[in-house]
């Protein structure tokens, strides 16, 4: 006898097993009575939704029911993870929430992850629903053998034969037939019921886990965005030595100088010390107001202290404009996030200020659907695009280090609307 039979047999074991295959009976039954009908419905709706595209009704329909089939999905794979161990990672691509209707529900329908949503509606309530049923079937199914093989036949098959299974029972031999079929049954669940529930999550898996391409191109994506952004970390790097040695480093230089000339004529002519002294205090607070600048540029320390929204606030009493600063962020993300999206609404408000010919500018900042959003209007003469190498192609890197996306929305004449996400959760 092995390990796992010794197991089996003691007492320990054996509640254990027991336990194990009621709760895969249990779970199969909740998923096929409960959980797959929802699965059909989905897709009749989304059927009949994305058909009624053309006629302009879908494209406002569409993405919420598709938005109904990802949470439908997501609850499926949050179960086969806790249910079973099977992770099912989703692979959707980020769709900003300020898209049009028209746009959102092609992009959607576009995206490989929701396309498996939906080919996973019709398998789920088919071969999905004969996976979650099975188990229960053979766990459950069994007691009402043995309730006729007790003697429940004589009520129920008083005037025909009342079949249980495959078998007929007219008597109370066949009732012992039914009960014997039963105790097959109840074995197999013994058996196979928690590999059957496991069956389906593993189906789930199939239908819905990306597939090698989808990852590969996942990979290259990440790779991309992960040289831009040490391409930007080298480009920072040199931006700052070349601040030091032009701007800080000569000043000191020269202060030096002036000190060395101030300790010589200290004596001869005074008059002439105390003015390179004074060039010399004039030339100390310039590197020193140049140095905090440079600082400001690599991590504001109100960035740091007060957070994202104050750090903007900040920013913005430092242009030459007017600007509107609305914030509604109830915690705050991570330290690399809120680098990311200060420096984004930095260059963008920057650009705005020297090429838009704005007036007023506003900038809002929530967190909704699990992303920091960030909008940046100005009622300037439009005409902005991410496109020729402009800042918002940097901006369009930087965010998307972190899976974030760039929208501009710049008609010729104005206003000019630039929507960033980054997804990110707060604490």
């Amino acid at each position: 006898m092995d390990t796992q039979t010794r197991q089996d047999h003691a007492p320990g074991g054996a509640r254990d097993r027991a336990r194990e295959v009621l709760l895969a009976a249990v779970r199969g039954l909740v998923l096929a009575a409960v959980l797959l009908p929802f699965s059909l419905l989905m897709l009749i709706l989304t059927v009949v939704s994305v058909a009624l595209v053309p006629l302009g009704v879908g494209l406002f329909t569409t993405p919420a029911l598709l938005g109904g089939v990802r949470a439908l999905a997501d609850l499926r794979r949050g179960l086969a993870d806790e249910w079973c161990g099977i992770r099912v990672p989703p692979a959707y691509r980020h769709i900003p929430a300020s898209a049009k209707p028209w746009t959102r529900t092609f992009a959607q329908l576009r995206d490989p992850q929701v396309r498996r949503d939906l080919v996973w509606l019709p398998v789920d309530a088919t071969a999905g629903f004969v996976t979650a049923l099975l188990p229960a079937v053979l766990v459950f199914y069994p007691v009402e053998g043995f309730a006729l093989a007790a003697g429940l036949w004589r009520p129920v098959a008083r005037t025909e034969p009342y079949w249980y299974g495959f078998v007929p029972v007219t008597g109370q031999a066949s009732a012992l037939g039914a009960g014997a079929l039963a105790l097959v049954l109840l074995l197999a669940g013994a058996r196979y019921a928690p590999r059957l529930l496991t069956a389906h999550f593993r189906l789930t898996r199939a239908v819905l886990a990306p597939g090698a391409a989808e990852l590969t191109e996942r990979v290259r994506v990440l790779t991309e965005t992960r040289r831009d952004a040490v391409d930007s970390s080298a480009a920072e790097l040199r931006r700052i030595e070349r601040d030091l040695h032009d701007g800080a480093q000569a000043r000191l230089v020269a202060m030096g100088m002036d000190l060395g000339t101030v300790e010589m004529l200290l004596d001869r002519d005074p008059e002439q010390a105390r003015e390179l002294l004074r060039r010399a205090r004039q030339s100390s607070a310039d590197a020193l107001e140049e140095l905090r600048d440079l600082v400001q540029g690599i991590h504001p320390p109100v960035l740091a202290e007060r957070g994202l929204g104050d750090a903007v606030r900040a920013l913005a009493l430092r242009l030459p404009l007017p600007v509107e600063v609305s914030v509604e962020l109830p915690g705050r993300a991570e330290a690399p996030v809120e680098s990311a999206a200060y420096f984004a609404v930095s260059e963008v408000l920057t650009n705005a200020v020297k090429h838009s010919g704005a007036e007023r500018l506003t900038v809002d900042l929530h967190h909704a659907g699990g992303a920091l959003r960030i909008t940046v209007t100005d009622d300037g003469r439009g005409g902005a695009s991410v496109a020729g190498g402009s800042g918002l192609a940097g901006v369009e890197r930087r965010l998307g280090t972190f899976d974030g996306v760039l929208a501009v929305s710049s008609p010729a004449g104005g206003p000019t609307l630039v929507t960033m996400e980054i997804p990110c959760a707060l604490s």
